[in-house]
């Protein structure tokens, strides 16, 4: 698996100045905590859920949550659990067969509605739980946390050696965890509960839908999650918690639940990129590119990733690209870095930036220069002359295609 595969050779040159490099569910923990990306949840109940896979009709997916919670309604349980069991064991019937290629497969996770659903889960899939990175733990609270958690090393302490890692994505979503008066105890008593099994805990993500429903809220399409106070002031709690550096954990973004919109993104994606990219049919694919997303979307892109949180969960398969074109590093960035790293040697304190338009202090910025240098590994740096729009117009121009 590799982000942007659907590139052709030449596309790819044009594009990166470093491409993206390959992964698949046994690669290092770092480098899969940075490719989750973006996350499609799909309900377990989908009976194409293989086809679809093996496929590929979702271009670009690399990440796919099979949900047996809020996507499922409660008298579909059992239905979703033998579905879901069903689609993988076709997925592990192709790759015997040698029809599917193990590591083509995008990095598959299960969320489950409870301990015990994932225990049994584990025991239905046998060895075809090596199909997954690992588990999704929705609601995650103080109470339930140590059972997810010893669920997910006993399995880790006894599987086959050459079976891949299984990992946890605890969802912060309660209202022990928004509630101001409960907030900062929780997060600490999660935070503390999660240590002795760090080695297996993905991402830390967020679930804002839950959050906003126990106040009876909801962000329109023009706005962005950190616009609801009350939900951004929770998520900075969680950044000033697990974002420390020291302790190395990936927060995902939270859930963009909007997936088709009339509007243009009129101020976050500028006209004249696309013209500069493609010359005056550039507004013509504009139009057809970014019709269907939302200038909400792509501002929530943008301050998640000024906030540290890398990825997002997405329900609409619209959304893969541009989540994903949003995560590539700039050539900007990554010349800052790679200078940043480069001259942490004790013989320069500051330097003035390759692009001459800020100063690189080589204490303060090593931390940040890390980030991008694993980001760049996974989702790949454009050239100096290229940016996220370019890969928005090449979708644009596929469709221009089909439609004429």
């Amino acid at each position: 698996m590799r982000y942007f595969n659907y590139l052709s050779e030449e596309e790819e040159q044009l594009l990166f100045y470093e491409p993206p490099v390959s992964f698949d569910n046994t690669s290092d923990k770092e480098l899969l905590s940075i490719a989750v990306g973006a996350a499609l949840y799909t309900p377990a109940t989908r009976l194409t859920i293989a086809d679809d896979i093996v496929s590929g009709k979702h271009e670009g997916l690399t990440s796919l949550v099979l949900d047996l919670e809020d996507a499922v309604g409660d008298h579909q349980v059992e239905l979703a659990e033998e579905c879901l069991i069903q689609q993988l064991h076709r997925l592990s019937a192709w790759i015997r067969l040698g029809t599917l290629l193990t590591h083509s497969l995008p990095l598959l996770f299960i969320r489950v509605r409870s301990p015990e659903q994932m225990s049994k889960i584990l025991t239905m899939l046998q060895e075809d739980a090596a199909l997954l990175t690992g588990f999704v733990f929705p609601k995650f609270t103080v109470d339930n946390a140590h059972h997810y958690l010893q669920l997910l090393m006993d399995y880790n302490r006894y599987k086959a050696p050459s079976a891949a890692v299984l990992y946890g994505m605890p969802i912060l979503e309660t209202a022990a965890v928004i509630y101001r008066e409960s907030r900062l105890e929780t997060l600490l008593t999660i935070k503390k509960l999660l240590e002795p099994f760090k080695a297996y805990i993905l991402n830390i993500r967020i679930g804002a839908t839950d959050f906003s429903s126990l106040f009876g809220i909801r962000r329109s399409s023009d706005m962005t999650i950190y616009d609801l106070g009350v939900i951004r002031d929770c998520i900075m709690d969680i950044i000033n918690v697990f974002g420390r550096i020291e302790d190395g954990y990936v927060i995902s973004g939270p859930v963009w639940e909007y997936f088709k919109s009339d509007r243009s993104l009129k101020q976050s994606v500028q006209q004249n990129l696309f013209e500069d990219a493609m010359g005056r049919k550039g507004r013509r694919v504009k139009v057809q590119v970014v019709n269907r997303q939302t200038d909400g979307l792509l501002r929530e892109i943008a301050l998640d990733k000024e906030n540290g949180l890398i990825g997002k969960t997405i329900i609409h398969p619209t959304h893969i690209t541009l989540v994903q074109a949003l995560l590539v590093v700039s050539h900007e960035e990554y010349m800052d870095a790679t200078s940043i790293i480069a001259n942490n040697n004790g013989y320069l304190g500051v330097m003035k930036s390759q692009y001459a338009n800020k100063m690189n202090e080589m204490k303060p910025h090593l931390n940040w220069a890390q980030r991008i240098m694993n980001r760049s590994k996974v989702y790949g740096v454009f050239h100096e002359n290229q940016n996220f729009n370019s890969l928005l117009v090449r979708i644009g121009q596929e469709q221009a295609y089909v439609q004429n």
